[in-house]
């Protein structure tokens, strides 16, 4: 054992130098050997010492059955974090590890580097860890199944929050008191509170609609908005909200963060002595990490081919691309790196995935058609614009606020920005139970069903659903 920890630190140590060689910039990383079962733990919750829920035990007993039966093996686990920390399952062979710290230095250059992590909290253990001590109070306080049924109703939302955190926003209410100060409103009685006074009454303000514009962060407006929501329970969605804010640029960032890391990796281990048996373990778990989907694109595939391109082409351009974009050539490792720091999925898949791109990858757009899955589209603008659109909405729906007083009750009117996608009508009635749970009123959603608008609604009671 004492031998197998030596050959991982002196190959941390190797594979350190030669990354910094080729000019990576991570953080510091504590890396850590643990279990199989630790890991999937880890894995299921996002994060060590997040707060407990039965989402997560069931994400992890599904992936730790996988692993169990054979069918999938976490290689890689980081946290992004200052020092990062990373996790090298027990077991691993001397080469899987050598390729996972490859890949994840690589990793932590990127969470260190590109603009869309810059607003992270890089204490994020800390503060999971400190967020599960007070839901573990809640429940101690309010009954474990009562604050259950609550972070149901706000993590059926958790992903309805504002996607655009690089640009900055407005803080969240820290507490209950500021949001009900925030809501008075004067009435035509206030003046009677001024009787004896030398000053007459300014007259109220005209009320605004609420919110002034489509509020996209569902969660900040609840927050903010709610009604009789409790102190704890106001922390609980602060927590949930705080916790999808830092796992958002990851999301964000798929392609090519993993992209990235699996170039890295690859050039790295070229650089590091291999015996002849790791050299063939390493092209055999480097095609197996790299291997094309009939069915979905694989980001470490797509990824580090994009990013291979964008080298070459700002290595050695082209005459017609020397005349029409003035590249000088000699450009490609400085290109990608430039790319690294400043992109998201949604702007490099669509300044950088070429016609050439998608053809080589063999990428296309399919439909279930008469119960069988075709290939529908083959026009490479097409399906880099799918692909674009998938990520800008990363895989969900986008749901704002219309109106946080919708008919002067103070009920609640969400709309679906229809994009082509119709939502999961069952899905999309069951959450707006949820959103009922926290709102207290009855919640409206505005959709597109068969062409056609339509409002679904529940009050309390019952789900009901009209055309529009």
């Amino acid at each position: 054992m004492d031998e197998e920890l030596s050959a991982v630190r002196e190959a941390i140590d190797d594979i350190w130098q030669v990354a910094r060689g080729f000019g990576l910039d991570p953080f510091p990383i504590h890396f850590e050997i643990v279990p199989a079962a630790m890991m999937y733990e880890f894995g299921a919750y996002g994060l060590p010492g997040r707060f407990s829920h039965w989402t997560h035990g069931k994400a992890y007993h599904q992936m730790k059955t996988a692993y169990d039966y054979g069918l999938s093996k976490i290689y890689e686990l980081v946290i992004n974090t200052d020092p990062c920390y990373a996790f090298l399952m027990e077991g691993n062979s001397l080469l899987q590890n050598k390729l996972v710290i490859a890949h994840v230095i690589a990793h932590c250059d990127f969470f260190k580097n590109n603009v869309y992590f810059q607003q992270t909290n890089r204490h994020m253990v800390e503060s999971a860890s400190a967020s599960a001590e007070r839901v573990r109070k809640y429940e101690f306080l309010h009954g474990a199944l009562e604050v259950e049924k609550f972070l149901d109703a706000v993590l059926s939302i958790q992903e309805h929050i504002d996607s655009n955190i690089h640009v900055g926003r407005r803080p969240a209410v820290a507490h209950k008191a500021d949001a009900r100060k925030r809501a008075m409103k004067e009435t035509p009685y206030d003046d009677l509170f001024y009787i004896g006074s030398c000053e007459r009454p300014q007259e109220a303000p005209k009320a605004k609609k609420v919110p002034e514009e489509p509020e996209e962060d569902l969660l900040l407006f609840i927050m903010e908005h709610a009604v009789g929501l409790e102190d704890w329970q106001l922390d609980i969605i602060d927590i949930v909200r705080s916790e999808a804010l830092y796992f958002l640029p990851q999301i964000k960032t798929k392609i090519m963060n993993e992209g990235w890391a699996s170039y890295w990796h690859s050039r790295i281990l070229r650089e590091i002595n291999l015996t002849e048996e790791e050299s063939v373990e390493f092209a055999r778990l480097h095609s197996s990490v790299l291997a094309p989907s009939r069915r979905n694109i694989n980001p470490y595939y797509v990824g580090m081919k994009m990013l291979e391109d964008v080298e070459k082409r700002w290595e050695e351009p082209n005459e017609d691309e020397k005349q029409r974009f003035d590249r000088q050539g000699g450009e490609g490792r400085q290109k990608i790196f430039d790319v690294r720091s400043t992109e998201s999925d949604v702007s490099f898949l669509r300044n950088y995935l070429t016609k050439q791109l998608v053809e080589d990858l063999d990428l296309y757009i399919y439909k279930r058609e008469g119960g069988q899955w075709r290939i529908v589209e083959k026009d490479w603008e097409k399906v880099r614009d799918a692909l674009v659109n998938a990520a800008a909405n990363m895989g969900r729906p986008r749901i704002v606020v219309e109106d946080g007083d919708y008919c002067g009750n103070r009920e609640l009117y969400l709309k679906h920005i229809y994009e082509g996608q119709e939502l999961d009508i069952g899905y999309a009635e069951k959450t707006l139970r949820e959103v009922y749970a926290l709102w207290g009123r009855t919640v409206h959603l505005e959709t597109v069903v068969d062409g056609k608008r339509a409002k679904f609604w529940y009050n309390g009671l019952k789900n009901d659903k009209m055309l529009v």
